[in-house]
């Protein structure tokens, strides 16, 4: 089920600045996020992670092929998140690094922490699986 945030600021835009959607493959949560990732559209990222962490996944990739923008808070959303899924026993991937994005993750060190795909791998492409 889809996340969406429609934040104050949008400058006029229509629709949602963020959305984020949880699908499964097999016991992996792909989590496809979309648009600005900020303190004020975090949410639906949040709810969409922790959605996925509950049903106990082997792991979470987190696609961002379509993630614009992200900003400390995004980037603190992500670290922390990595912690829990690590204290659950799974682990958190990031697939899909735009260029704008992996300059932020390259610059703060944090790309160090994650295993980065170049893009989505081709076996959690695809359709939802319950």
């Amino acid at each position: 089920m889809p996340r969406d945030a429609t934040a104050s600021g949008d400058a006029g835009l229509i629709g949602p600045r963020l959305t984020a959607v949880v699908r499964w493959r097999g016991d992996t949560a792909v989590v496809t996020v979309a648009g600005e990732l900020d303190r004020d559209t975090q949410e639906p990222l949040r709810a969409a992670l922790t959605e996925a962490l509950d049903r106990r996944p082997e792991r979470i990739v987190v696609d961002c092929g379509r993630l614009a923008f992200c900003d400390s808070t995004g980037l603190n959303l992500l670290l922390t998140t990595r912690l829990d899924v690590l204290e659950a026993g799974s682990r958190l991937e990031l697939a899909a690094l735009r260029p704008p994005v992996a300059r932020v993750f390259d610059v703060t060190g944090v790309v160090a922490v994650f295993t980065v795909y170049d893009e989505l791998p081709a076996e959690l492409a695809g359709e939802e699986h319950p």
